[in-house]
């Protein structure tokens, strides 16, 4: 494969079923066997599948999966050395930090996306040789495997990535990406999803290369002056190329729980969305940082998500405000269904507004 000379790279690190590895390194005995890390780690309560090791995998197991569908398959398939456990994310937070720490250490900018991924900017003639290192370095100081994608762009390294899957390396850059990418559907671009798929295929647009060789002007006129433009992008292979180490800074935060038993009482509904709401305050009092926004989010049973809205009158961190706001959004949902999960989100005040 023929590159373009460059000297500076995007690589896109990222942890091999990051969540169950750690898990797997806690507790060696479960190596080779079907891990699904997901709510309090028992399949016959509600909640979903929040990582499953490749092992799982095989068996159809994915992340959102409801943790009771995970154990049917698995019975289906009389599996039965698979594990449930519970999720833990003080240990997946501390395993996390050692990963970035060691990749800090590297001559590298690092733009940490989450627990399991980062962007390193990284001036070097051999890319692929850094790559492999940063490999070797996080597994002598972590015991976890990562995989790396290697581009001209983030959009280009992050695509890569899931080519080089499991502990792998793979260059993705301008010389082969329609190579690469030109045949296959636009839902494999990174920022499309199966719901702007369908969008793109009605207008008869169902490869990266079709929407590439699709004009800014026809995009925009059907999906939106902004939206149009951003996916003839995409479909070109082209993103942003700055990785900044700037730590990531929250727009808000959110609370949700998931209940054993519907509940089909409207006045239960509310009083459980005001104790989300007073605890979802505590967490943006520890920020120090004022609610602007309150959403709810609601699952009817069976599985129907639905999300509602509201700005609140003025920034604030009064427990008694954001409770009041968040049950008056109860009167929004259908009292008529019956509710298995329920969500409060506030959006804070960005740091700069503080004093």
């Amino acid at each position: 494969m023929s590159t373009a000379p460059r000297d500076r790279w995007v690589l896109h690190v990222d942890l091999d079923q990051f969540v169950a590895a750690v898990e797997v390194l806690r507790r060696p005995e479960l190596r080779g066997r079907p891990v699904i890390v997901g709510g309090r780690g028992d399949p016959t309560e509600r909640g979903v599948v929040s990582t499953a090791s490749y092992e799982a995998r095989e068996y159809g197991i994915g992340s959102g999966m409801p943790l009771r569908v995970a154990a049917r398959k698995l019975a289906t398939r009389e599996i039965t050395d698979a594990v449930f456990l519970p999720v833990d994310g003080e240990a997946y937070s501390a395993a996390s930090q050692r990963v970035m720490d060691t990749l800090r250490g590297l001559d590298a900018v690092v733009e940490v996306l989450g627990w399991d991924e980062a962007f390193l900017g990284v001036a070097t003639e051999d890319p692929v040789g850094f790559a492999r290192a940063a490999q070797s370095a996080v597994l002598a100081a972590t015991d976890l495997h990562c995989s790396v994608g290697i581009g001209d762009n983030k959009l280009r390294a992050k695509i890569a990535t899931g080519f080089g899957k499991p502990r792998g390396v793979y260059l993705l850059t301008a010389d082969n990406w329609f190579d690469v990418m030109g045949d296959r559907a636009t839902d494999a671009l990174w920022g499309i999803g199966s719901k702007t798929a369908k969008k793109l295929a009605a207008l008869g647009i169902h490869t990266v290369r079709e929407l590439a060789d699709a004009t800014d002007g026809e995009l925009a006129a059907a999906l939106g002056p902004t939206t149009g433009p951003w996916l003839h992008r995409l479909g070109r292979g082209l993103g942003g190329e700055t990785v900044t180490a700037e730590p990531w800074v929250a727009r808000g935060h959110g609370r949700e729980t998931t209940f054993q038993h519907n509940l089909t009482d409207p006045e239960q509904v509310a009083a459980e969305v005001r104790l989300l709401a007073e605890r979802v305050t505590e967490d943006l009092r520890a920020e120090g940082r004022a609610a602007v926004r309150i959403t709810l989010k609601v699952r009817y049973a069976p599985f129907d998500t639905h999300t509602t809205g509201a700005p609140l009158a003025e920034p604030t961190l009064d427990p008694a405000v954001i409770a009041d706001a968040a049950a008056a959004l109860t009167g929004r949902l259908d009292p008529g269904r019956e509710v298995r999960l329920l969500g409060v989100r506030l959006e804070m005040t960005p740091p700069s507004t503080e004093s």
